[in-house]
This record gives C-alpha cells, structure tokens and sequence, in this order.
C-alpha cells in the first residue's frame, strides 16, 4: 500500500487517487522502499528503467529523460531521530504530465509536508511544480543544517586567536560532516543544473527560471561547503603547529639544560668513584674546591653557549 495517494487537480485540490487516474491534473502515489506490493504496481504502470531506477537500493542525485518523464533524485538532511544530518535521505521520483511516483526509503519531512498541502486543497498545481516545491523544501533544509556548521567553524576558527586553546574536540567530525554533505550536494547542483537544461515539455519557462534559481542556491551551499573544509584544515594546521612549537621549545630548553648539566655530571661521577688515590680525600677543603670548580665551570658553559648564540 501507497503512503499515500492523490488525483490533484490544477487548482491545487486533491482527492484520494483513484486506479484511472483524475481527468485534469496529475495523480502523486508515494511508496515506501520496503513496501511488498511496489514491484507489481510499478512494472503495471511505470516503464522498465524508470522503475528499475525507482528500486534501486542506493542513489545518488540525478535527472535524466526518460520518453515523455523525467527521472529524478533527490537527497535531504536527515530530519529523523535514527541518524545524523549529513546522513542524507534520498527520494526517488518518475514524474510525466500525468503521473508523479516517489519512492523513500525513511520518512522525508519536505514530502510529508506536500502530502499535508494535498489534504488541506493546496498541493502543486502541476508536476513541475511538485518537482519545484520539494526540491526547494530540500536545499531550504540543507541550507539551514550548512548555515549551523558555519556558525559552529566561526567559534572554532575564533579559538585560534587563544594562545591556550586546545583543538576544539568535535572538530574532526565537523569535518567529516562537510566532507559528507559535499559528497551528496555536489551532485544534487548538478541534477539541478540539468533539470534546467532539460529540453522536456514538464519544465516550462517559468519553471526554470524559478529552478534556475534553486541551481544557484546549490551551487552556493557547495561552495560554502569546500570553504569550511579548507577553514577547518586550516584551524586544524595552526593547533599542529601550535603543538609543534610547544614541543620544539620543550625540547630545546631539555637539550640547553643538559648541555650544562653533562660536564658537571662527568666530574661528579668521575670524583664519586669509590677507588683508592682520588685526590683530596685527606683534604678538608677539597668538597668546597670542588664546588666553587663546579661553579666556575657552570658559569663558563653558559658563556660558551651564549658566545654561540645557541641561547
């Protein structure tokens, strides 16, 4: 069974579909990928490679003509509690003049909020329309999940200006959440490039003027996308070197300190040897010689080292 159905006139009012369709207007059926019946119904309706197109398991963004249709997917932000955002949720969709069929795998908030239009009299007066409204309700969706990231990589890029700030912790998935939604968008921009282009009879002039506009908006929210990428790389090469700064001024101090320290711990060494004929053994003053050499030695390491400028 559908998720749901509907014969829509061209003034918008719809009504339950029925089997031979309504006599002005288009029929929208909505199907849920795992639904038994959708098969049957699609190879008794739809054509061969559009339905195969409409089975498929995974999609990617695409418009192709097919005939008299258009074959079209779509992806959208995750708005469900099973998964993230950037795990994208895919629509399927044939759509000819007289008939549009979606095919979802999870529930996708932009069609149920036409299905909801479609009840209340006010659904897309056409299928171009349809196509215009949901592919807007998805990249409005996307926009607003690109406009949070970039907000989320304006704090992190401000915490550079912190000498003391760690690496932000969630910024390696902020990367990842970019790389995906790049990953589906730059398709998507693409699919809608094409639907523009398209010489078929469903997309009229004003229709892709509208649609044209959708392609800019996606090409927009790309763009924005390869920026915070590059931001995020960037955010991420000034900690590292940060951290690598840390460790060389570390490492330096370590290495100045043992250059001191090395030739008063040779001689200690060499003195607290436990053998017969060391020097000073009888003597009452020699601990105290010992010390001032060790001094003088210490005083002239340092000297040595700045005439070398090595600090």
């Amino acid at each position: 069974m559908p998720v749901c159905a509907f014969d829509i006139a061209p003034d918008g009012t719809a009504r339950p579909a029925s089997e031979n369709g309504p006599a002005e207007g288009y029929a929208w059926w909505h199907f849920d990928l795992s639904d038994p019946e959708l098969p049957g119904w699609l190879a008794a309706r739809v054509p061969g490679i559009p339905a195969a197109a409409l089975m498929a398991p995974e999609t990617r963004p695409r418009c192709d003509r097919y005939g008299d249709g258009l074959m079209l997917n779509f992806r959208g932000v995750n708005l469900n509690a099973d998964g993230p955002a950037d795990q994208m949720v895919a629509v399927r969709m044939w759509v000819t003049q007289r008939l549009i069929v979606t095919v979802r795998m999870r529930k996708i908030f932009a069609l149920d909020a036409i299905r909801q239009e479609a009840v209340t009299g006010t659904a897309p007066a056409s299928p171009i329309a349809f196509v215009h409204d949901l592919a807007q309700r998805l990249m409005t969706r996307v926009q607003d999940t690109v406009f949070d990231l970039s907000h989320r990589v304006d704090d992190m890029e401000d915490s550079v200006h912190e000498d003391d700030a760690p690496l932000p912790e969630d910024l390696a998935e902020e990367q990842r959440m970019a790389i995906r939604l790049r990953r589906y968008l730059a398709p998507q921009r693409d699919a809608l490039i094409a639907l523009v282009g398209t010489d078929s009879e469903l997309v009229t002039s004003d229709a892709r003027a509208r649609l044209r506009e959708l392609g800019n908006l996606a090409k927009l929210t790309v763009e924005e996308l390869e920026a915070m990428v590059g931001r995020m790389d960037a955010v991420q090469d000034h900690h590292a070197a940060q951290a690598d700064l840390v460790h060389s001024r570390n490492g330096y101090i370590l290495s100045i300190v043992a250059a001191v320290f090395l030739p008063l711990g040779f001689i200690t060494g060499l003195f607290g040897v436990n053998v017969a004929g060391m020097p000073g053994v009888d003597t009452p003053w020699a601990f105290a010689a010992l010390c001032i050499g060790l001094v003088v030695l210490t005083v002239a390491a340092i000297w040595i080292l700045r005439k070398l400028k090595w600090i």
